[in-house]
């Protein structure tokens, strides 16, 4: 553990049990962040103390004003203390007025964040998070006189008001419709708007008023309170310095005038030695009445305590469904805050820094969702399913993606979204075995019902309809790879990597007991027919070319000037099967050849250098950002998953090692990016800073690279049969442990090398076992132990 704290004491260090990443120097090279959220009100929050909140929606529903400015950081909500004898003030984080705090750490955890520092001989610490069930967020702030004199201190609070639609650029235009009014009886702040611009695709437009109340409170009773950001600023002022502060109350300024702001203040004496907490509470509740009910609620810091044991035995118990230990510290570290980047930043919040979202993607929460299969709560991934369902045309066709609130979204045009319906619920059936979940009846987007059986054949007979005279999928508006939105917009592009995609989804769905002969048989043919015309055309002789445009020219071959091999194709290859075991041999080490670099693999290479019309958006990337020619960890983690299953675990571990944020991270000027969660992309080599992240929490790769760890390094995997272990020990490794919940049991597993003398192979509960599926105890707790 020392060797792991020491790697990050440039800026940080994880814990000693690893659930919270401390950082130390808050001037790391990008904000690190927190995403925290109980699945419908949610705050993003730096290193720095800025960020924002929102309920439901980060960018329809934000609740207070943030710029997306990664390089100042210096949009938030903050609290100023200062001491009302001498007059000196400063924040309780670093923005706006910390740049003189003494001792300043940020303990970012599961859950919730904690600021701590000192200054003119106060000790302070904010904890920030969300309660579980209620719309609101609450800063406890605990305040101690380490002097000898008694201190008399006042607290100030501050943020701007949004509500609604973010961002707000024509904040002159939108500022006129915020109200603010002040409940003196409950010592609340209130504030609301009189225009939603919610693009809900109906005739009322920009006729509508905010349906929420937003509300900011304080315990002790605040003595006075600002709504306006000019009286609390002054004209020109700084938010370092703002001038209201040298008042010794602030102006009661309410109403629809200004520019809105939510702004409390509260007094705090202290006699030598003694510590007090002072809770504030922002939230949006559905009126006034309960807007009340909530202030008063949290006013009381017993119950603020309460609901922060509660939201840390949540997230405590969730990352323990599933325990992995091996002798490599950084990926033990990693586990836990992979379930909670999957969970609290992708399903619950959707949204982070570098890209403040809100909104569901079909293929993007159906990939996440698949995390809680892993967590033993497969029941979440059936909701899951059921509302991307619900988004699904009675054609088959999908919407892209939807905002919730408004309930509009965009048809899909892309070739691969649709595919990710079936695709999510063969993982769910191979690990839950309930096919009775197949006839579970959901409703079409455009009118009508059906069960998820029917949803998902809609979904293949759509795919299987969209094909060239050769028999290869079209790849239309661009496929998984977003960035290539020209390639076959006139409906005669090709995909390969959507050939193995759907060879992959009508075997696996072939072996499924529910499908009638006739389907299965149909099946297995479409997927042969598939198999042969990928290996007939699209193999370039090391490797499988990517795809080709409407008007036939190859993209990843070896005559192409620019994007000569795609990991993707490569990969996928693997994974579906569909490649001959020497053409998967020989296509993975191409990809190793030209792709793999120190920091991971490249998506494609070379990346293209000038912008190309008939490929896309993808080329007009910088060279070695993001699609072209980066590692985009998504797809990095689908080919430890491919390694695994043609070189064995030591390639795999040797790839995943490679683009591992808490190895890569140790490295922090580097790396840049949080070293405890999932960057988006690496910098590829083009780049003039390659091996720099980016991205982070907001990407699919956290959940993806979970189940790298689990299927990928640990060889657990989920099948129709059961629960099957594939032991396997990189050279480095003596053993791991991992504990795994499926349908119903829990297996604690051990694998080990053999000592001399023993002998190798797989027991349970003592008893030799000689099948890699392990068998099944519903209630009960098997002990596994494999020895290779």
């Amino acid at each position: 553990m020392e060797q792991i704290r020491s790697a990050f004491r440039t800026y940080g260090y994880f814990s000693s049990d690893g659930l919270e990443y401390i950082i130390t120097d808050p001037r790391t090279p990008a904000p690190w962040v927190n995403v925290i959220s109980n699945g419908d009100y949610g705050l993003v929050i730096s290193q720095a103390g800025s960020g924002y909140s929102f309920l439901t929606h980060a960018s329809l529903n934000r609740i207070t004003r943030w710029e997306q400015d990664l390089i100042r950081d210096e949009w938030g909500k903050y609290l100023y203390i200062r001491d009302l004898e001498t007059g000196l003030t400063w924040s309780a984080g670093y923005q706006p007025a910390g740049r003189d705090l003494e001792d300043y750490r940020v303990r970012h955890g599961l859950g919730y964040t904690v600021l701590e520092a000192r200054r003119a001989g106060i000790a302070h610490s904010l904890t920030v998070f969300v309660p579980g069930h209620d719309p609101c967020e609450l800063w406890i702030l605990r305040l101690e006189n380490k002097g000898s004199q008694r201190r008399r201190l006042q607290v100030v609070s501050y943020f701007e008001w949004l509500l609604g639609a973010a961002p707000d650029w024509h904040r002159e235009f939108h500022k006129l419709f915020i109200e603010t009014w002040y409940r003196a009886d409950a010592g609340l702040l209130l504030a609301t708007k009189h225009l939603w611009e919610l693009p809900a695709g109906d005739e009322i437009g920009w006729n509508r008023s905010w349906p929420y109340v937003a509300f900011h409170t304080a315990s002790p009773a605040p003595s006075s309170f600002e709504g306006d950001k000019r009286a609390f600023l002054g004209r020109h002022g700084r938010l370092e310095a703002p001038q209201s502060l040298t008042a010794p109350q602030a102006s009661n300024t309410q109403g629809r005038f200004g520019d809105a702001i939510g702004s409390l203040r509260v007094e705090v004496t202290l006699d030598p030695g003694e510590s007090k907490e002072v809770v504030f509470v922002l939230g949006a509740a559905r009126n006034e009445e309960q807007a009340l009910s909530l202030g008063r609620k949290y006013q009381d810091v017993t119950r603020a305590h309460e609901a922060l044991r509660q939201v840390q035995r949540f997230w405590r118990e969730l990352v323990g469904s599933l325990t992995v230990k091996t002798p490599d510290e950084a990926l033990n570290r990693m586990v836990p805050w992979l379930i909670y980047q999957a969970v609290s930043g992708r399903l619950f919040a959707r949204t982070a820094y570098y890209q403040t979202g809100g909104a569901y993607g079909f293929r993007d929460q159906l990939q996440d969702s698949l995390i809680w299969l892993l967590l033993g709560r497969p029941e979440r991934t059936l909701e899951q399913i059921k509302l991307h369902a619900a988004h699904q045309y009675r054609e088959g066709i999908v919407l892209h993606w939807w905002h919730p609130l408004a309930e509009t979204g965009s048809k899909s045009d892309y070739s691969d979204d649709l595919l990710w319906l079936p695709f999510a619920l063969l993982y769910y059936l191979r690990e839950t075995g309930d096919f009775a979940a197949l006839e579970e009846r959901v409703p079409y987007y455009d009118g009508g019902a059906g069960t998820l059986k029917e949803h998902a054949l809609k979904a293949f007979e759509v795919a299987l309809s969209r094909r060239s005279p050769r028999g290869l999928p079209l790849i239309l508006g661009a496929d998984w790879n977003d960035g290539l939105n020209a390639v076959g917009k006139k409906g005669r592009g090709e995909s390969v990597w959507m050939a193995h995609f759907l060879y992959f989804l009508l075997t696996g769905w072939s072996e499924l007991p529910v499908l009638d002969a006739a389907t299965r048989e149909r099946f297995q043919t479409e997927a042969q027919s598939l198999k042969a015309a990928t290996n007939l055309h699209a193999w370039d002789g090391e490797w499988y070319w990517r795809a080709t445009t409407d008007s036939g020219r190859v993209l990843g071959s070896r005559n192409s000037p620019e994007g000569k091999i795609f990991l993707n194709a490569q990969t996928w290859a693997v994974l579906s099967g569909l490649a001959p075991l020497e053409r998967a041999r020989t296509a993975l080490a191409s990809a190793r050849k030209y792709l793999y670099q120190p920091y991971g693999p490249l998506l494609l290479a070379p990346a293209y250098t000038r912008p190309d019309p008939e490929i896309g958006y993808l080329t007009r990337y910088a060279p070695g950002l993001r699609e072209n020619g980066g590692v985009y960890v998504h797809a990095a983690c689908w080919a430890v998953l491919a390694e695994r299953k043609v070189n064995g675990v030591g390639s795999a571990y040797e790839l995943w090692k490679s683009f591992c944020p808490a190895h890569r991270g140790q490295d922090a000027d580097a790396y840049q990016a949080e070293p405890y969660v999932m960057p988006g992309n690496v910098d590829g080599p083009l780049s003039p800073t390659p091996g720099r992240a980016g991205w982070t929490w907001y990407t699919g790769s956290a959940a993806w690279n979970l189940r790298a760890i689990v299927e990928g390094l640990l060889g657990l995997e989920a099948t129709l049969e059961g629960l099957k272990l594939e032991a396997q020990l990189p050279e480095d490794w003596d053993g791991y442990r991992v504990i795994r919940r499926y349908r119903g049991t829990t297996y604690q597993i051990r694998v080990r090398r053999a000592e001399p003398g023993e002998a190798r192979g797989l027991w349970v509960n003592g008893k030799p076992w000689d099948n890699p599926v392990l068998p099944q105890a519903i209630g009960e707790v098997l002990s596994v132990e494999a020895l290779v």
